[in-house]
This record gives structure tokens, C-alpha cells and sequence, in this order.
């Protein structure tokens, strides 16, 4: 094989009391998919960073085309013919696609753009990532993966020759997901070095030529080729141990019906929603991108009011005008943007921990004390293996997995009967969703209904009781997970299908 294009270097980088990476090296060459797998907090991201130019590495270095580099910022990354497309993608919403495309570099003279030469120029751009949608549209109208396709084809425009994915797939359909990895696939053949981070081992499969794998900050080991290697074996050199059975399902008795929903109509809702759940049940709406299920979720914990229909709790109706009005019903929900919706990331763990449950220790509401927070937040820490240096650390900096165990032990310190999970593994590795999934076992073993919105089908077969599809703003069937397998709930969640003969009524 020749000499790789994107080669690292013995790199290190340091945080304040932190070795995020230690004595990282591999090569990655043209024409091939190189991934990088590992628990969140194993350095891929801070890596990627310091390819982007975002951080610069604490040791070692980089040799881009047989030229070393150290790049003091993310210009001249881009320079070099680097493109990180990060989950969060890095585009202006009030701008146009043409404008996100050329931003620092439109086309024109004396200082004023030529707006026919931008819209030709982003037209070809467009084509060559398969779109054809309008460039002059405002980005912030486009759906997360037109948006995706805008990131990849404005890296296209600055050269890029090393371009990085960074769980590119958490918010896609299966379909978008399918038109990513065509494009993928076409940069790929004609010679681009392509990183590709992700959580979902299937998709390693499906697209990695070759792997690296970090734990702790450092690589485990690198796979050149996929050829015998198995999940087990990724999963075991990600965690260190071996995972045979991550969702470790156990069927438990269920109690009465814990949530009741009657009817319930509102924005994102094309059809009245009726559903229910028992104590101690662990149910999953399952659906496409954009079928209604968020939407549906925030209805029912007064999120969003309802415009028709009623909510019940162990038989008793709310009145859902804001969302303390369920918490303190004992329904809460977990969001599925945690970052937008979830944390308040300038704030400590023991902070967001607390956020809820603090007016229980206050005097009269005018007093807080400090040390039952922090007997409350310890205890709840431990309970639920929350990694983190400190209760007064700032959330921002823990993991994705971390900060949903947070979220969640946030809700516990409340008399909690019904739990709204929505996507609660999202951008989550293997052994964090495992933990996750025990913390689920566990509010149903206590009584709790747990009503979980995935996208991931392995999950939503593994870890539900029963299982709501949902098209398009409708609930379209409910079923036991005995009868539920991944062709009958995507036939039903597309769509152009209907629902097959037989099939359980809600």
C-alpha cells in the first residue's frame, strides 16, 4: 500500500487535569473509509478537532500529503483540504443554501457579489451530493439531512480532500441514512480519505474499509481490514470486557395503567392519538423521521398544549397548561436534543441534578440548603455510575452517555410514575447504552411506565414490552414484542405501506 495521505503522529492533548489523548497514531490513506469507534469520552472527537485546527495537540503531530502540519486554526484546516462535519452541523439558518455553500469565498468583484454566478455554482454543488432543491431557499427550511448534504457539498467547495464524519447518522431516516452512504461511497472512489465516526457497529460494517478503535485516549488497536472481525469483538476492545447481551431484556408483571391517553390532538399530530401504558411497562413508539412521535411525547408532559383530547395518570385526568404541571404529576420527560432541551451546560452536575427537586430542600421556598442538595446528588451520582470529576464540574464537559444518566437523575429525585424517553441513546456508545438500558429495567421494575421513542430498530425490539408505530402524525399499529420483527415495523412505518391483514388494533 502507499504512503497515507492523513498520517498521525504520537498525538497527545491535554485539558486541565485531563489526558484526553495519549500517544495517538495511525494512518488513514485515499480511497478508503477509515473509522474510528469507542465509548464517548475515548478522544475521537477531540481528535477530530485536531485535525480541524479547532484545538492543537498537546504532543506529536500531523502529515497531511507527506507534509507535516500543526494547524493553529480551523482556517487552515480548510486550507489544507480538511472538512469536519461534525453532528451539530456548523451552518447559518437565516442564510441561504448558496450562502452557506461560498460563505468566505462568494463569488464577485469590488466587494459585491455576483448573485447569477452564485446560484450556478451552487447548483453544480448540489448536484454533485445528488440535490437539486432551490439555493436561494433559506437553510433553516431544509430537513436535517438536506442540511447534511449542504455541509457535505460546501466542503466539496474548499477542496477538501480529508473529510471526517462525526455521527453523521443520529438524527437521519433509514432512508437518508441510505443517501449518505451512497455519497460517502462516491467520495470514497474518487479518492477522498474519509473518517467516519459512529456508535452503530452495523454501519461500520457496511461502510469501514478499516478501523481504529480508542479507549481512554488511546487506540486499543486498528483493524487494516473488516475481514473476521466481529461486533463481539470491536465491542470487547472498546469496553474492555465482553457484552453478549446489552439489552438484557426480562419480561416482569405489569400493573395498572400508569398513562392513559384519550384522543390527544395538537401541532405535529395529524390524527387524534389513543394509547396506554401500564405500570412497569416498557413501551416504544417506533417511526420514521418526521412521523410525529417527538411531538406526540411533548404533548402528553405539556410541552406543547393539546388542542384536543385528555391525559390521564393512574386514572387521574391532568391539566396540562406547562410541563411542572406533569412533573409534578409525576410525569417527565427526557428530550431528545439533551445539549438544547436537556442540560443547562454552563451549570454543575449537582446543579442540573437538582434543577427539579430543589424546592424539596428549601425552607419555605426562600432558603436552600447546600448540603441536602449535595447529599441528594452524591447519592443519586453513585446510583446511576454517572462519571464525573466533581459534583461542581460543568456538564458541558462530560460524555453524551454521562449527561443522559444526569438527565435522568434529575427525574428520580421526583415520585415518578411515568418516564418519556426520547431517543435516549442517541450519539451513545455500547457500553453507555447498556447502562442506560439498566437504568430502564429499573424504573419498570419499581412501576414506572417508560414510554421510549427510538429510531434504532435492534433497541426497540430488545428492550420494549410493546412497541406503537407511527406514519406520518398517526398511530397506525401496536403490537407485543413477540409478534414485532424489523420487516413488519418498517413495512408499517413507511409510507407507501399500510398495515398487514391480522394486525393488533391500538
Amino acid at each position: 500500500m502507499s504512503q497515507a495521505h492523513l498520517q498521525f503522529r504520537a498525538i497527545g492533548k491535554n485539558f486541565p487535569g485531563v489526558k484526553a489523548l495519549e500517544n495517538v497514531s495511525f494512518d488513514a490513506h485515499e480511497g478508503r473509509v477509515h473509522a474510528l469507534i469507542g465509548e464517548n469520552g475515548a478522544g475521537k472527537s477531540t481528535l477530530l478537532k485536531i485535525l480541524s485546527g479547532a484545538y492543537r495537540p498537546t504532543s506529536g503531530s500531523l502529515r497531511v500529503g507527506g507534509q507535516e502540519r500543526v494547524f493553529e486554526s480551523t482556517a487552515q484546516g480548510i486550507a489544507a483540504g480538511v472538512a469536519v462535519i461534525y453532528q451539530e452541523l456548523h451552518l447559518v439558518g437565516q442564510l441561504s443554501v448558496a450562502e452557506n455553500l461560498f460563505l468566505g469565498h462568494l463569488p464577485g468583484r469590488w466587494g459585491l457579489v455576483n448573485r447569477r454566478r452564485l446560484r450556478e455554482l451552487s447548483r453544480r454543488q448540489l448536484a454533485m451530493v445528488g440535490e437539486d432543491f432551490d439555493p436561494n431557499v433559506r437553510l433553516e427550511r431544509l430537513s436535517i439531512a438536506q442540511r447534511q448534504m449542504v455541509e457535505i457539498a460546501k466542503a466539496l467547495t474548499r477542496g477538501a480532500k480529508i473529510i471526517a464524519f462525526d455521527e453523521p447518522t443520529s438524527s437521519l431516516s433509514a432512508r437518508e441514512v441510505e443517501k449518505l452512504f451512497s455519497i460517502i461511497r462516491q467520495l470514497r472512489q474518487a479518492g477522498h480519505v474519509i473518517l467516519y465516526v459512529s456508535h452503530r457497529l452495523e454501519e461500520i460494517f457496511q461502510l469501514a474499509d478499516s478501523v481504529t478503535v480508542f479507549r481512554d485516549g488511546r487506540i486499543v488497536e486498528t483493524f487494516d481490514s473488516l475481514s473476521g472481525v466481529t461486533s463481539d469483538i470491536l465491542i470487547n476492545r472498546m469496553v474492555g470486557r465482553d457484552i453478549h447481551d446489552v439489552f438484557a431484556y426480562a419480561p416482569r408483571p405489569l400493573g395498572r395503567a400508569a398513562l392513559e391517553v384519550k384522543g390527544l390532538m395538537g401541532r405535529g399530530l395529524a390524527a387524534p392519538a389513543s394509547f396506554s401504558a401500564a405500570q412497569g411497562e416498557v413501551l416504544a413508539l417506533f417511526g420514521l423521521v418526521g412521523a410525529g412521535r417527538t411531538e406526540l411525547l411533548k404533548l402528553v408532559c405539556g410541552a406543547r398544549r393539546p388542542s384536543a383530547g385528555e391525559v390521564r395518570v393512574l386514572g387521574e385526568k391532568l391539566r396540562l397548561r406547562k410541563p411542572k404541571d406533569a412533573i409534578r404529576r409525576g410525569v417527565v420527560l427526557c428530550p431528545e436534543d439533551r445539549k438544547q432541551e436537556g442540560i443547562f451546560p454552563v451549570r454543575s452536575v449537582m446543579e442540573n441534578i437538582n434543577i427539579s427537586a430543589r424546592r424539596h430542600f428549601s425552607a419555605g421556598g426562600l432558603w436552600i440548603s447546600p448540603r441536602r442538595e449535595r447529599r441528594h446528588a452524591s447519592g443519586l451520582v453513585e446510583r446511576l455510575s454517572i462519571r464525573t470529576p466533581s459534583l461542581s464540574q460543568k456538564i458541558m464537559y462530560l460524555s453524551g452517555g454521562n449527561q443522559q444518566k444526569a438527565i435522568l437523575a434529575r427525574w428520580l429525585g421526583e415520585d415518578v410514575k411515568v418516564v418519556l424517553l426520547d431517543e435516549p441513546t442517541r450519539g451513545i456508545d455500547v457500553g453507555a447504552k447498556r447502562e442506560i438500558y439498566s437504568i430502564i429495567h429499573d424504573l419498570a421494575s419499581r412501576h414506572v411506565a417508560v414510554v421510549m421513542v427510538s429510531s434504532e430498530l435492534p433497541e426497540v425490539l430488545g428492550i420494549s414490552d410493546r412497541i406503537i408505530v407511527m406514519r406520518e402524525g398517526r398511530i397506525v399499529a401496536s403490537m407485543d414484542r413477540a409478534a414485532a420483527n424489523q420487516e413488519k415495523l418498517l413495512a408499517l412505518a413507511l409510507p407507501e405501506s399500510g398495515s398487514p391483514a391480522g394486525q393488533d388494533r391500538v
